[in-house]
């Protein structure tokens, strides 16, 4: 038994050993202190990769914020800290912090004016997912930031620090929180700032974990209760960070739990035959959880309605509001803009053609010499189609035909222009109720 374990000790110590190849001690500290200071070309390179950043989240590319990650120096203060708190050197703490905070601002102030004039002012999806920091972003930032600490203390460096940069994502958060500042967001902003807290923070601290494990040589401070205090300082910036990121991941966790129990519901428990859910959204606040349905066709009398309402704790879903609008409450809620929707499938061209467009179980033919004719009138047009669909009439439930024009130009009509098109089109189809979308 004794040898197994002393095999297994020497597997272990083997493997994991990390004082093989590891540089020598001024070596590491001589290389990440010359990459605190943030002036001339650091400084520069800084402001490079906060427009590249602003550009990638602005445009929705997640290959362009990468590409700014690598650009960006902005880890060498944020190790700086973490290695200045792991060998008692306080001036090197100092000069990190200073640094750090003259990099954040310039960060924020550069992204702020880029947000500020360009003309794309729309939050996308890579912008969105800096704005909720969760315990989640807290692992990566401290499993990321040992890494990049590990890859510092080796003799021959290698490609895992440009990893470290991208995965724990510094720069887009100053960026989304410079979108913020520009477009009075407040919301976008401190969600923003608490990411870049949370990153910079647990890099810091996984730097100073990797510090004391690979025993690296602390300095002696004058003061006895000096380390004592540095110690409980780091342990309250720790909890401090710590804290709110569990709460926002058990939001995180409770809010998709119940938006996948109220899909899953109403897929299969609103599978009626005449009638359809068109629209349907899911509210997770702390207050209440809502699940809002729009129905189309004949209306669920109130035995069905609370028979579903009954099924619901099936799916864990007992205290969540179901509202159901249906009949003459739903009528309200149709507009142009789903009967829009309905029919893009089947009328839908980039090119003027007079081909027979073919949809699943339905032909609709473009009529080339109307095509013509529209061609004439407005020489901007590049697709023409007309179909019909099912609408609500005003006054009952019963569903009624629609016929729809749909009318693609390179650049919009203006309104009079529009409805001289559709007037056009009703007395050549015969047809007053004619509804025309131009796009």
């Amino acid at each position: 038994m004794s040898d197994f374990l002393h095999r297994i000790r020497y597997f272990l110590t083997h493997r994991f050993n990390l004082q093989e190849d590891k540089a020598e001690e001024q070596d590491i500290i001589s290389s990440i202190r010359k990459n605190i200071d943030f002036r001339g070309a650091n400084l520069w390179a800084l402001i490079f990769a906060i427009f590249i950043a602003s550009i990638g989240l602005n445009v929705n590319s997640t290959a362009v914020i990468i590409g700014a990650m690598l650009v960006s120096p902005i880890m060498g203060p944020v190790m700086g800290i973490g290695l200045g708190v792991g060998i008692n050197d306080l001036e090197m703490v100092k000069k990190g912090g200073k640094n750090l905070l003259v990099a954040t601002i310039i960060s924020i102030i550069t992204s702020t004016i880029y947000f500020s004039i360009t003309p794309l002012h729309d939050a996308q999806s890579e912008l969105l997912a800096r704005t909720s920091p969760s315990i989640w972003d807290v692992f990566i930032a401290l499993f990321g930031g040992m890494a990049g600490m590990v890859a510092a203390s080796r003799k021959e460096k290698n490609n895992v620090i440009p990893g470290v940069a991208i995965a724990t994502a510094l720069m887009p958060p100053l960026c989304t929180a410079g979108f913020g500042l520009a477009m009075g967001n407040w919301y976008f902003f401190l969600g923003a700032i608490y990411l870049y807290f949370i990153n910079s923070v647990f890099i810091a601290i996984a730097t100073f974990l990797m510090t004391r494990y690979l025993k690296m040589r602390k300095k002696a401070f004058d003061d006895p209760g000096a380390e004592k205090r540095v110690t409980r300082y780091v342990v309250i910036i720790v909890l401090v960070t710590l804290l709110p990121s569990i709460y926002m991941a058990y939001r995180i966790v409770n809010k998709s739990i119940f938006e996948n129990n109220a899909r899953r519901f109403v897929e299969q428990e609103f599978d009626f035959k005449n009638t359809q859910v068109v629209s349907k959204s899911f509210t997770y606040t702390a207050k209440q959880q809502k699940i809002d349905l729009l129905l189309i066709g004949a209306v669920l009398k109130k035995p069905v309605t609370d028979s579903l309402r009954h099924l619901m704790k099936k799916y864990r879903l007992q205290n969540v509001q179901l509202n159901i609008r249906q009949g003459l409450n739903a009528k309200q809620e149709l507009d142009l803009s789903q009967i829009k929707a309905s029919i893009l499938e089947d009328v839908y061209s980039t090119k003027l053609t007079t081909d027979t467009v073919k949809v699943p179980q339905r032909k609709i033919n473009l009529d080339s010499s109307v095509l013509t004719e529209i061609k004439a009138l407005y020489p901007a047009v590049q697709s023409f189609g007309v179909s019909k669909i099912a609408v609500l009439r005003p006054d009952t439930t019963l569903v009624d035909t629609q016929k729809v024009a749909l009318v693609r130009f390179a650049k919009p009509l203006n309104k009079p222009d529009v409805v001289k098109l559709q007037t056009w089109l009703q007395k050549r189809y015969q047809s007053p109720q004619l509804k025309l979308i131009s796009q």
